[in-house]
């Protein structure tokens, strides 16, 4: 069996080598429409390939393509943009803010973090169908054999492009969940901060996913009153930012 099982690893390795996909390194920058300023953060994604990468900080990314391909560009606070790639040297992406007007009387309640990550699961229902590998080993009418689609979609780099991106949703969900539940409504009306002061508050003491998943209003209040304590004295500070996550294409 374990014969069987090295032969056709063997062989979908060969056979989704890059020389099948013919496809080639495209550079690219995103910019602001408006503001002409390079948009770092942005989410590419190919959908012919599934390949996705994110820019860096300079707005630049790179991302294998063919000519026919479309590309979409992604980012909160942005409206999404797409091209077809036709073989140019360099793809320029110029992103447009969202801009919602609210008359005074209409009251528009924000998605909640479960709506948001639903969505994403029908949106990119292919992502998260390839991300699954499911069983190695299938059972039918002749007995247990072998799951090739299983072992495609494991080895296959759709496969690993759908995995990276879903997980990127999952982390996208997690995040919105702490927004959720520690929102600035809910740590004003706690502190009396404001402004400033309640920004540097936000950022000092974000709790983790797993705290406020678990954690009641209860827990939560006592939690943001313990930190306000500690925030008093002295207010002005303000941490560097956690560049660790922080990812970009440069190697």
């Amino acid at each position: 069996m374990k014969t069987v099982v090295g032969f056709f690893c063997t062989l979908f390795l060969f056979l989704l080598s890059p020389v099948g996909y013919g496809q080639q390194k495209v550079a690219g920058i995103v910019l602001d429409r408006d503001t002409k300023q390079r948009v770092a953060r942005v989410l590419l994604i190919n959908t012919a390939s599934g390949a996705n990468v994110f820019n860096n900080v300079k707005g630049e990314f790179s991302i294998e393509m063919q000519k026919g391909d479309t590309l979409i560009a992604r980012k909160d606070e942005y409206k999404s943009d797409t091209l077809i790639y036709v073989g140019q040297e360099v793809v320029v992406f110029n992103l447009q803010k969202t801009s919602i007007y609210i008359e005074p009387v209409t009251v528009v309640a924000k998605k909640s973090p479960e709506e948001i990550l639903a969505q994403r699961q029908i949106d990119y229902a292919k992502a998260y169908r390839l991300a699954d590998a499911g069983e190695y080993f299938s059972v039918g009418p002749n007995g247990a054999g072998l799951s090739i689609n299983t072992i495609y979609n494991f080895l296959s780099k759709e496969g690993k492009n759908a995995r990276k991106l879903t997980t990127y949703f999952q982390h996208e969900y997690e995040e919105n969940v702490v927004d959720w539940k520690f929102s600035r409504t809910l740590v004003k009306s706690v502190t009396g901060l404001d402004g400033e002061f309640l920004d540097n508050f936000m950022i000092r003491y974000r709790p983790s996913y797993n705290f406020v998943q678990l954690a009641n209003t209860y827990q939560l209040t006592a939690y943001i009153l313990s930190k306000y304590e500690q925030f008093k004295i002295n207010p002005y500070f303000k941490p560097l930012p956690d560049l660790t996550n922080i990812q970009t294409d440069e190697k």
